[in-house]
């Protein structure tokens, strides 16, 4: 059963190394990312609810001396991002377009894209965890530099900056944690700084400087505000395979290494960071928010709606209960699915119109009333609507901001900013569906009459993607069954 795990990012890199040495790209990509699906599904279904922890290990020592090895498992919370991971994939190597130069580097890049996620994911090693991630970097930069739109050249050379800083602080941050404890105490392996938390070894006032450095890495890597800017014109730039999976699938890392590793490990730190965690969270649902609605184009639409979304993951992780943290994982697996269906549809429209100005477009749903109406049920999922995993997910988050006071007293910190992402709710609606009705309502431009419905790759990509948000939406307890263990070991 420990294979099952190893497939999830070997498949992808296996066919990766096979795809530049001259195997066919699109039917390898297909194959490599249906096996790891396939094992990821086993796995997801397989985690034992009963029995909680970790599970489905595996190791290879490497460096006794260092406690260093090569050390993959899951819980309920990487279980969950694996099977977002492999999802997301599938769907993304589905529409990949026929490249004109360059096609093999093209589905490798993605492939090694989804692997780093995987990986990370996986890795129950803080040396792996980072590697990992890192290794998904590498291709997102060449290929926003090489099959980008725009001043694609510029964006890549900005999010290299942004994210290279943002993975400097963040090691420097996981060294810090390596040191905290005693020198024969000291180890990568996840689940003994688990087990050494419980024993008060981070406690102190060098776990409150660790936590700031890992939160302000993963904040960058996250886009929370003001380490934003990056993000909306990637995603805009990106091919949209790459926007596919960074949006959906790696911008999650960061999250969950908060999850994983900030929050269990230094419990203290992690509340005195809280009231800042909030202000900049804060940002991400109204400066963002209104960024949003500012936008004339749907890329840049879903790229600002994608960095003020994790103002909500923030809000459930800054509550620090378990009702939000539950909230706070369970939006991360139905934001990656919503955004990448999102963008997926946003590169169709491109694709065969050439733009995606709201001015330029109108009257689409006529000659593709299919991309309509998915497009619609995505824009749905995204603004929070019952019955899509969106809803269960933020209804939790705001259950558990407010579940920090006590009864009878005056709003505290946390009421205040959950009715701000209340609002956000709001601001949200307003400009999907603004979105929705400059592209898809009023009446046709004659030089569109000759749009075409979606295409059959794109169908079952999308399909693939918002059928899995309605099968989470309407049964949340699969997801939060695997999830709330987990969280109890360090929150209540």
């Amino acid at each position: 059963m420990n294979l099952l795990i190893h497939l999830t990012y070997l498949a992808p890199i296996v066919a990766a190394v096979g795809i530049l040495l001259g195997l066919q790209p699109r039917r390898t990509a297909t194959y490599a990312a249906l096996i790891a699906l396939v094992s990821a599904l086993v796995v997801f279904l397989g985690y034992s609810r009963a029995q909680a922890g970790f599970q489905f290990e595996s190791a290879i020592p490497l460096v006794p001396s260092w406690d260093l090895k090569f050390f993959v498992g899951v819980d309920g919370l990487s279980a969950t991002l694996l099977l977002l991971t492999s999802i997301v994939e599938l769907a993304a190597v589905w529409l990949a377009p026929t490249v004109e130069s360059g096609e093999n580097p093209y589905y490798a890049c993605i492939l090694l894209i989804a692997a780093g996620a995987a990986g990370a994911f996986a890795s129950l090693d803080l040396f792996f965890f980072y590697a990992f991630h890192e290794l998904a970097l590498i291709p997102t930069f060449l290929m926003i530099g090489i099959w980008g739109l725009g001043n694609r050249q510029s964006v890549a050379w900005k999010i290299t900056i942004y994210l290279s800083v943002g993975s400097i602080i963040l090691l420097v941050g996981l060294i810090g944690l390596y040191l905290l404890p005693p020198p024969q105490a000291r180890t990568f392996d996840i689940v003994k700084l688990q087990q050494l938390a419980s024993t008060g070894a981070f406690a102190g006032s060098g776990s409150k400087s660790v936590f700031i450095l890992l939160l302000i890495g993963f904040g960058i890597l996250v886009s929370l505000f003001p380490f934003h800017t990056w993000a909306p014109q990637a995603y805009a730039s990106a091919p949209v395979p790459v926007a596919m999976l960074h949006a959906g699938v790696l911008k999650k890392f960061g999250l969950y290494g908060l999850l994983r590793v900030a929050l269990p490990m230094m419990p203290e730190a992690a509340r005195h960071w809280a009231p800042l965690l909030l202000i900049l969270l804060a940002g991400n649902l109204l400066y963002v928010g209104m960024a949003t609605i500012s936008q004339k184009q749907l890329d840049l639409t879903l790229g600002y709606s994608s960095v003020m979304h994790m103002g909500y993951i923030f809000l459930g992780i800054a509550s620090y209960n378990v009702i939000g943290l539950n909230g706070a994982a369970l939006l991360m697996l139905a934001h990656g699915l919503s955004i990448a269906a999102l963008f997926a549809m946003c590169g169709e429209i491109r694709r065969q119109t050439g733009t995606v100005n709201y001015l330029d477009l109108g009257g689409l749903g006529t000659s593709m009333p299919t991309l309509c109406f998915i497009f619609g049920l995505a824009t749905f999922a995204s603004i929070g609507l019952p019955g899509f995993a969106n809803f269960a997910s933020e209804l939790l988050i705001f259950f558990g901001a407010f579940k920090n006071s006590a009864p009878g007293a005056p709003l505290n910190e946390f009421q205040i900013v959950g009715t701000i992402a209340l609002w956000g709710v709001v601001i949200s609606t307003v400009y999907m569906l603004r979105a929705y009705r400059a592209i898809f309502m009023g009446e046709r431009q004659a030089r569109w009459q000759y749009v075409k419905d979606m295409p059959m790759n794109l169908g079952w990509a999308v399909i693939l993607l918002v059928g899995a948000l309605l099968v989470f939406g309407l049964l949340p307890r699969t997801v939060l069954d695997a999830v709330e263990p987990g969280i109890r070991l360090f929150a209540k």
